[in-house]
């Protein structure tokens, strides 16, 4: 290669480091989206007595997500610190009962968090795939 186009090389790859920076982890749509889909279910499974969590299953989602984020180039000590982070937790868990209080769910109405959970279900969507009805 001639030393010109070597240079060439070298000079892009160096200025072009920060293009390929990592967003923060708190703002991954795909993982903040399912970690609050998550903590949504686990508010409906704690609140509804007719419905349970698919644990085994939300234990191998927590797996792949946490696999999804090492793909993307998170190292797993940026992980641990965005999931031992108390106002990333806070957050979600704000973002989580925002969703339930705009579907209306109200805090000691356990029907109101079951036809939630019941609906999530029989839509098949992300926050379903968490639950099971007793």
């Amino acid at each position: 290669m001639k030393p010109i186009a070597a240079a060439l090389i070298a000079a892009t790859l160096l200025t072009a480091g920060p293009a390929f920076a990592l967003e923060p982890l708190s703002q991954e749509k795909h993982i903040n989206d399912r970690l609050i889909s998550a903590r949504i279910a686990d508010r409906i499974r704690r609140e509804c007595p007719t419905i349970n969590a698919r644990i085994i299953y939300a234990y191998g989602e927590a797996r792949k997500l946490k696999r999804y984020a090492q793909d993307k180039g998170y190292s797993t000590k940026e992980i641990d610190a965005f999931l031992d982070s108390k106002a990333d937790k806070k957050r979600i868990y704000a973002v989580a009962e925002d969703y339930l209080t705009q579907n209306g769910a109200r805090k000691g109405d356990p029907e109101s968090f079951c036809a939630i959970g019941r609906k999530a279900i029989a839509d098949k969507n992300l926050i379903g795939s968490f639950l099971v009805a007793k």
